[in-house]
């Protein structure tokens, strides 16, 4: 379980094909500190420490990603990418965001950036089936990093179903993970609030 605060801005070093993707990603985390099957939220992706060290880079981490993982997120499996980090919750810790499983249920797309004040107002489609998941002023996680919807419309742009919300994203944010740099066009992981999640699905059960 992670909370949706990003504590380390990482970068992809290496992507290797072998029959899953290798990915190792440099860090600032003290590799002494990492436990070889621990999870770390990889911009919203949960993955598993496989391997982990220190060159003269600095330190790195590897996990595995398969082909399912890679087709079902964003566009982020490259080399030079940075990600948006974000260790395991343990028990006692500070729950700053809003409970983050790194289990992704679709990718959006930024469909636009508008500075407001020192901020940025970012406008995110999503698939139709996302939709009824989000709510002003509830959370939601985008490659990782929970944030507040500050609007939800429906939306049918190009004949296809759809909905765009609205994230209103402070200087903080912007300097502290990827967030601050999408532009349109962007594909970002999205992960909705899993209080969302059993609350529509105890809606379809009473429907019944």
């Amino acid at each position: 379980m992670f909370t949706g605060i990003v504590s380390d801005l990482g970068t992809i070093r290496t992507v290797e094909s072998r029959g899953d993707a290798r990915v190792v990603i440099g860090t600032a985390y003290d590799p002494a500190t990492i436990d070889l099957g621990a999870s770390i939220a990889c911009s919203g992706v949960c993955l598993t420490v496989v391997d982990k060290g220190h060159d003269a880079d600095g330190a790195w981490f590897a996990v595995d990603v398969s082909a399912e993982t890679i087709d079902k997120t964003a566009d982020q499996w490259r080399t030079g990418q940075p990600l948006n980090l974000e260790r395991a919750l343990k028990l006692g810790d500070e729950l700053g965001g809003h409970i983050v499983t790194g289990h992704v249920d679709g990718v959006g797309t930024v469909i636009a950036v508008t500075p407001e004040g020192d901020s940025k107002r970012i406008a995110i489609r999503v698939p139709a089936a996302i939709g009824p998941y989000l709510a002003t002023k509830g959370s939601v996680t985008v490659d990782g990093v929970s944030l507040t919807v500050n609007s939800v419309a429906d939306d049918t742009a190009d004949g296809a179903a759809g909905t765009v919300f609205g994230i209103n994203v402070i200087p903080h944010t912007q300097a502290v993970t990827t967030i601050g740099t999408l532009t349109p066009g962007a594909s970002v992981n999205i992960e909705i609030d899993v209080l969302a999640r059993y609350l529509q699905r105890m809606e379809q059960y009473r429907a019944r």
